[in-house]
C-alpha cells in the first residue's frame, strides 16, 4: 500500500512548493520512498506523485512513478495474482523486477483499460499514456483503496487522501453541511450514497470505476463491474460448502503474499476466527493475532478470543480500552484531522489502537474479516429479511421457529423483535436509520433526505446485503480502516472482499444463507474442524464496537463543558442546551452515547476548517 496524488492543471492553480508539501503529508502512507514526475504541455502541467510503503519486491527498482516506455504509473494497493499474470506475459514482455507494480503496467500495455478484469487485488492507480496524451485512473472492485478527485474548469486533481488535493490546490473548499447533518442525524449508512465527502467539491471515485481524462480535461467515467445476483438451483448443498471453503482458502492464500510480516485482527467472531484458523491449520502459517478488549460485557469477546488463540497456539496481543481514557481528546484530534472528517462511529476510534499496536510490534500488513456480514449475512435484520424471502417456501416455518428459539433471546433492539416487519411491508427501510430516530429532535436545521437503494437483485435479502456492501456499511469501514492503518504505515487486507468469492456466494440459494438459527451458515459449515466449535457455533452477534464509557469519562465536568460549549461550531447543527437538559448522566442510552461521540468528532472537524 502507498499514497498517490497528482493532477492535470493550468500552472496557476498549483500552489508554490505544493508537491514538496504534499509529499510531506503522504509520508505516513509511504515512509520507504518518495518520488514524482512533472511534464509540461503548453499552459497545462501533469504531475504524478508517489509515496511508497514497500510490501512486494522491497528494492528501489520497484519505486514509483514506474516508467515503462510511453507509460508512467503510480499505484496504491496490491495485485495479489501478479505471479500468475506475469507467467502469462513473460514470453511477450521482459520483466526487470519481481513487483506487482511492473505486472500491472505490463497488463495495461497488453489489455488496455480491460486490464482490471484480470486482477485479483485492491487498487487505486493512475497511468499516463504519453502516446495518447491520456490519464487513466481506476479503483478496485470493492473500493478497498481510496481515490478522491476534484474537477474544475482549469484542472483535475486526485489523491489517496483529501488533504493531498487540498495541498495541491490554491483553493479553500467549502464544508459539506448536508453531509455533516447526515452524519449526525442519519448515521454512517447515509454517508456514501452519492460519493460525497465532507468538502462540497471533492468527490470519492466509486468502486469498480475507471476514469479516462485528456489534456482538455474531458472526462469519461466507466463502471467496469457490477455483480449479478443469479441463484444456481443446480448447486448441491454439500458441494456449496466445499466450493466456498476452497474459494476462501484461495482468497486468503493470495492475500498472504508479502515480503514483510503479516498480522491478523481477531475480534472473537466467526469471520476473523475463520481466517486465523485457516491460515494456521490449512496454510501452516505461524500467526500473530491482535485484539481489542472492552470491559463492557456487551462488547467483551475475550473468552472467544482466548478460545481461538489457545486452539491455534499462536501469539496473542491484547489492547485493553480501559487504560486509554486519558488520551481520548488528543487521539481524537489527531484522527479527525487525519481522516479529513469526523469518525463515523466509536468502532473506528477503537480500531486505531489495533493499527498502532500492529505497527509497534513490527508488522506492515494486517488481515481483517471485513465484508463477511454483507456477503454471507451477519446482522439481526438479515434474519427478518430472510424470513420475508422464504415466506411462501417450505422452509419458512422451520426458520421462524429457529429464529424464535435461538436469535430472539439475544436481541435488545425492540425494532428487531418483530419478525413480520418485512413480510407486511417489503419496502420498509426504517431499520436502516432507526438508531438515529431519537436524536433528530436535537437538529437545529431542516434537511431533506431521500432514501436511495440500488437494484442489484429481485431477492429482498440479497439486494439489501449488496447495498450494505457497496453503498452503506462496507465503504465506511474501508475508508476508516485504510486511514487508521496508513496513519501507522500498515496495509490492511480483507480476504472476504474477493470478486470470485462474491460471485459464487450470489449463486447460493437463499434458504441456505441462514439455517438452524445460524447466520453465515455457509462459512460455519465450510470451516468445520478448522475453527474451534465454541466460536464456530456461537450465534450471538456482538460486533466490533465499544462503549463510550470505556474511552471517555463523562463524569468529568471539564469534558462536559467542552462537549456542550454553546460557542462550539457544532451548535449550528445541534441544540446542545436541549441535549444537556434532557440527558441523565448516570445512565446514558446507547443511541445518545453514539450521538455524543459524533458531536465530539464533528466539533473537532469544524474547529480545524
Amino acid at each position: 500500500m502507498c499514497g498517490i496524488s497528482g493532477y492535470i492543471s493550468k500552472k496557476k492553480l498549483v500552489r508554490e512548493n505544493a508537491i514538496k508539501n504534499t509529499l510531506g503529508l503522504m509520508s505516513r502512507r509511504g515512509p520507504d520512498a518518495q518520488k514524482y514526475i512533472t511534464s509540461k504541455f503548453g499552459e497545462k502541467e501533469l504531475s504524478l506523485i508517489h509515496s511508497r510503503l514497500s510490501i512486494i519486491d522491497i528494492t528501489d527498482r520497484s519505486d514509483q512513478p514506474f516508467v515503462d516506455g510511453h507509460l508512467k504509473l503510480i499505484f496504491n494497493g496490491e495485485i495479489y495474482n501478479y505471479k500468475e499474470l506475469k507467467n502469462k506475459l513473460k514470453d511477450k514482455y521482459v520483466f526487470k523486477t519481481n513487483s506487482d507494480t511492473e505486472v500491472l503496467i505490463k497488463c495495461f500495455r497488453e489489455y488496455g483499460e480491460r486490464c482490471v478484469d484480470h486482477f485479483v487485488g485492491m487498487w487505486a492507480f493512475a497511468i499516463w499514456n504519453e502516446k495518447t496524451k491520456e490519464l487513466f485512473l481506476s479503483r478496485d472492485n470493492f473500493g478497498e483503496k481510496p481515490l478522491y478527485y476534484f474537477l474544475c474548469d482549469d484542472g483535475f486533481f486526485f489523491g489517496s487522501e483529501i488533504k493531498f488535493i487540498k495541498s495541491l490546490c490554491n483553493k479553500n473548499f467549502e464544508i459539506n453541511k448536508d453531509l455533516i447533518n447526515k452524519n449526525l442525524f442519519l448515521g454512517y449508512k447515509s454517508l456514501n450514497k452519492q460519493n460525497q465527502t465532507f468538502y462540497k467539491e471533492i468527490k470519492t471515485l466509486e468502486n469498480s470505476t475507471n476514469i479516462t481524462l485528456n489534456l482538455n480535461l474531458e472526462v469519461k467515467f466507466k463502471k467496469y463491474w457490477i455483480p449479478e445476483s443469479r441463484v444456481d438451483k443446480n448447486l448441491n448443498k454439500e458441494d456449496i460448502n466445499e466450493i466456498f471453503k476452497q474459494k476462501i482458502i484461495e482468497s486468503l492464500k493470495f492475500r498472504l503474499r508479502s515480503d514483510v510480516p503479516l498480522a491478523f485482527c481477531l475480534s472473537g467472531g466467526v469471520d476473523s476466527g475463520s481466517l486465523s484458523s485457516i491460515a494456521s491449520k490449512i496454510l501452516n502459517r505461524n500467526i500473530n493475532t491482535f485484539s481489542i478488549i472492552d470491559e463492557d460485557r456487551r462488547y467483551n469477546e475475550e473468552e472467544n478470543i482466548d478460545s481461538v488463540t489457545q486452539d491455534l497456539n499462536c501469539v496473542s496481543h491484547k489492547i485493553r480500552l480501559g487504560k486509554k481514557k486519558d488520551s481520548f481528546f488528543d487521539r481524537m484530534n489527531d484522527l479527525v484531522r487525519y481522516h479529513d472528517g469526523p469518525l463515523a462511529t466509536i468502532s473506528y476510534y477503537v480500531h486505531s489502537f489495533l493499527s498502532e499496536e500492529i505497527a509497534k510490534k513490527g508488522f506492515k500488513v494486517s488481515i481483517s474479516g471485513t465484508g463477511a456480514d454483507e456477503i454471507l449475512t451477519g446482522y439481526y435484520d438479515h434474519n427478518l429479511l430472510h424470513l420475508a424471502t422464504l415466506k411462501t417456501s417450505k422452509h419458512y416455518e422451520e426458520n421462524l421457529n429457529n429464529w424464535k428459539k435461538y436469535i430472539l433471546p439475544n436481541i435488545r433492539n425492540p425494532y428487531l423483535k418483530n419478525h413480520e416487519i418485512y413480510i407486511k411491508n417489503p419496502n420498509d427501510r426504517s431499520l436502516v436509520y432507526e438508531e438515529n430516530f431519537n436524536v433528530r429532535a436535537y437538529a437545529t436545521q431542516n434537511f431533506k433526505f431521500l432514501f436511495e437503494e440500488e437494484k442489484y437483485s429481485s431477492e429482498l435479502l440479497r439486494n439489501r446485503m449488496l447495498n450494505e456492501l457497496f453503498h452503506e456499511v462496507v465503504p465506511v469501514i474501508l475508508k476508516h480502516d485504510d486511514l487508521n492503518s496508513m496513519y501507522y504505515s500498515v496495509e490492511n487486507r480483507s480476504p472476504f472482499l474477493d470478486k470470485n468469492l462474491l460471485e459464487f456466494s450470489l449463486k447460493i440459494p437463499p434458504e441456505l444463507l441462514i439455517s438452524d438459527g445460524f447466520q453465515k451458515n455457509i462459512l460455519r459449515k465450510s470451516v468445520k474442524n478448522v475453527l474451534i466449535d465454541k466460536v464456530r457455533l456461537n450465534r450471538q452477534k456482538k460486533g466490533f464496537n465499544a462503549s463510550i464509557n470505556s474511552i471517555i469519562d463523562l463524569n468529568d465536568l471539564e469534558i462536559l463543558k467542552t462537549i456542550f460549549d454553546k460557542n462550539s461550531p457544532v451548535a449550528e447543527y445541534v441544540n446542545l442546551k436541549k441535549l444537556s437538559d434532557d440527558m441523565n448522566f448516570k445512565e446514558i442510552p446507547n443511541h445518545i452515547s453514539k450521538f455524543i461521540f459524533s458531536i465530539i468528532g464533528t466539533q473537532i472537524f469544524l474547529e480545524n476548517n
